[in-house]
């Protein structure tokens, strides 16, 4: 059933496809790239150039203020003042770490009533070489590998993908060059005497969704990770939609159907079926899940690892033996059983690993798997240069092509990354397309100058982001009137500092941290905190295989939030609605909404209302400070600044009224400060830290708290 509603879907496509005219130009219709495809200033390798002349020349800090002020002056605009030190000490702090600075550190850096250079510098590389660097920038790097912890498609089943997820973590605090980073994830498992953490680096293509369903053609989905593998490799790498050139050719971008499966001839010999066999809880169908999810990584620890190998050298023994007595036979079912049970607890990773013999690959017809045309030979795309010499017609000679110095997109595609990353906005705002659809450059010769020194500093990405983070560009205000707002509402022209609502992992674990409730524990499997009951069975239908979603209970509770369990099939819905993506393909870049859901979301989730008690029990136990003080600790510890003087009045009105209410109503004041598992101090008074919890709960959904300025 499913198949051939692939197959009309996909005949569909190639209608419409052919009905649609192409209108070149269109969005930027004076711009003569877009008429030649192949002079798309995409296509053609960066160029490095002299920096602009600036008429405000003490302006800038380093090259990247020149393009940036160049850009400026040439449409008559100005920069805006330089941030006050304690909005850039949490802007950087967030942007680096994902978590805000504490009113300690803040103001020992504000010793001297100001952020000297030398102290925002000193205070960029600590940051930089923090190990929640890596957990925050791997937020970014999951979405666009579609990185989850389920297979997807109708049962959603689990499985293990969390060691490539610590590997990312890892390789980015190690500041791991991103030539190596890429080759590693590409082809880490053909690289020369390849290490445990360069085949784990492997599981970058195979984060797909892989179906579990009955009655679907094994072919027909084994091409359908392969296409998959296609689609990751070019967006996250390249910002191409290569996708488009499956059913026909690519009607805006110089790509021909022939050469998409040119490409795709690099994915096509995986040692791999395109569907996962029965579930690891039945213990006699564990082995055959294990080969139609091959190929995977055994990572046992110690005990398992010497259990296994003693299991198997005897099961070889009694399974070579052609003359089994009875009680050999029965030995033999025993230990396949015990097998079976210690595959079960053991951890496996779905790596990639080439077939011996390389599979034929075909031209095929409309996208439809079983419709062979031509044969082809792996390639890349005749608008690119060619595979560097002596580079293999394998995924490492595609991965030497794409980190190769002649390669014109993949150092733009990753600094542009950096870039939304602290700007909201790419350089090219459509960061998933470069092509001749894509927008243009805002600021053309300074992407190419990042992208060149991004090369020349041998792909070291810590040292661009410094540069990006001690550019005067970075380091303006946000603030902004509403005349400049509507001149230039997404900051296009970068005459401000960047503004914008977090992620909700980070405001997630903005909460857990200034409530002092965060768990610091780095890498190990995937976590599960609260979640509304009975949403994976919503999904899940009848199936009893997934739809029951166990809580973990402790610290395991509080951990950062790159840690929780993704189910493709029901993300975690307090993420979901900050606009987390499904993950089922590579997600580029997030929307950003604001809707109320959020905040009821901010004020009734138990994550943030235990999060407000742990906030209020923080600013309670400093005994000796009075209410107002105890306002403003809190309102530093959320926003980083103290409150106004109106401010503090509204809340010291809040805690007033509230406090009232819940001497008169105890009982509500009890169930408030229960929610969660963390157990409220019993040394409080709980009338009283039910009120402070009602401050904190308003300090945490305040905008300021949520949003990046």
């Amino acid at each position: 059933m499913q198949s051939h509603f692939i197959g009309r879907l996909l005949i569909c496509c190639w209608i419409i496809g052919r009905l649609v005219t192409p209108v070149s130009g269109e969005s930027q219709p004076d711009h003569p790239d877009r008429i030649n495809a192949k002079n798309h200033w995409a296509f053609m390798r960066p160029r490095r150039l002299p920096l602009p002349h600036v008429g405000k020349t003490n302006w800038p800090r380093n090259a990247i203020d020149y393009f940036v002020l160049d850009r400026m002056e040439q449409h008559g605009l100005v920069p805006s003042p330089v941030a006050d030190g304690t909005t850039l000490i949490r802007r950087v702090a967030l942007d680096i770490t994902g978590l805000p600075p504490t009113p300690q550190e803040i103001d020992d850096l504000l010793r001297s009533q100001s952020l000297r250079d030398n102290d925002y510098t000193s205070l960029i590389d600590r940051l930089l070489g923090s190990p929640h660097y890596g957990e925050r920038m791997a937020r970014q790097w999951l979405d666009v590998s579609r990185y989850a912890d389920t297979n997807g498609h109708n049962t959603d089943s689990g499985r293990s993908m969390w060691p490539w997820r610590d590997w990312v973590v890892q390789a980015l605090n190690e500041n791991k060059p991103y030539d190596q980073f890429l080759v590693e994830q590409i082809a880490g498992d053909l690289l020369p005497n390849a290490t445990l953490q360069q085949r784990i680096a492997t599981g970058f293509n195979r984060n797909h969704i892989i179906n579990h369903e009955g009655g679907n053609f094994i072919e027909e989905y084994r091409i359908e990770n392969v296409v998959d593998r296609v689609h990751a490799t070019a967006t996250v790498f390249m910002g191409l939609t290569m996708k488009c050139a499956r059913c026909h050719e690519h009607k805006y971008d110089p790509i021909s159907q022939p050469e998409f499966y040119r490409f795709a001839a690099f994915f096509n010999n995986v040692a791999e079926v395109g569907q996962v066999g029965p579930q690891v809880n039945n213990l006699t169908s564990v082995t055959r899940w294990i080969s139609f999810m091959k190929p995977l990584l055994e990572l046992p620890d110690a005990q398992q690892r010497s259990k296994l190998n003693s299991l198997r050298q005897r099961l070889r023994q009694l399974e070579d033996n052609p003359e089994k007595t009875d009680e050999e036979n029965e030995e033999l079912g025993e230990l396949r059983g015990q097998r079976d049970e210690l595959y079960k607890s053991t951890t496996m990773a779905l790596v990639m690993e080439d077939l011996p013999e390389p599979r034929q690959t075909f031209v095929l017809v409309r996208g439809q798997y079983d419709q062979h045309a031509e044969k082809v030979n792996a390639g890349v795309p005749s608008i690119f240069p060619p595979l560097p010499k002596h580079a293999p017609p394998n995924r490492l000679g595609l991965a030497q092509w794409l980190v190769d110095a002649s390669h014109p997109l993949t150092a733009r595609v990753a600094v542009n990354r950096l870039w939304q990353s602290y700007f909201g906005i790419g350089l090219v705002k459509t960061t998933e397309d470069f092509g001749i659809q894509g927008d243009l450059p805002s600021h053309p010769l300074l992407l190419d100058w990042l992208a060149t020194e991004l090369v020349r500093t041998g792909w070291n990405v810590k040292a661009v982001q410094k540069l990006i983070l001690n550019s005067a560009t970075y380091r303006q205000s946000s603030q902004v009137t509403a005349e400049a707002h509507a001149r230039d509402p997404e900051n296009r022209q970068l005459t401000r500092g960047p503004r914008f609502r977090m992620s909700g992992e980070m405001i997630r674990d903005t909460a857990l941290a200034v409530s002092g409730l965060l768990n610091h524990r780095m890498g190990g499997p995937s976590v599960r905190p609260y979640q509304p009951a009975g949403l994976w069975k919503e999904v899940d239908g009848l199936t009893e295989l997934a739809g029951v979603y166990r809580q973990d209970h402790g610290g395991a509770l509080f951990r950062r939030t790159v840690y929780t369990y993704w189910k493709r099939g029901s993300p975690p819905p307090a993420l979901l609605v900050f606009d987390a993506p499904v993950r089922e393909t590579c997600a580029m870049r997030r929307s950003r909404t604001n809707t109320p859901l959020q905040s009821l979301v901010l004020l009734n989730d138990p994550t943030y209302v235990e999060a407000a008690r742990g906030l209020a029990e923080r600013v309670l136990n400093q005994a000796d400070l009075t209410p107002e003080a105890r306002i403003t600790l809190a309102f530093r510890l959320a926003t980083a600044r103290p409150p106004q003087s109106a401010e503090r009045d509204v809340l010291l009105s809040v805690f007033n009224s509230q406090l009232a209410r819940f001497r008169e109503n105890q009982s509500a004041a009890i169930e408030l400060v229960r929610v969660g598992e963390s157990e409220p101090n019993q040394q409080l008074n709980t009338q009283e830290l039910a009120a402070w919890t009602t401050v904190a709960s308003i300090i945490l959904n305040l905008d300021e708290t949520i949003t990046k300025r």
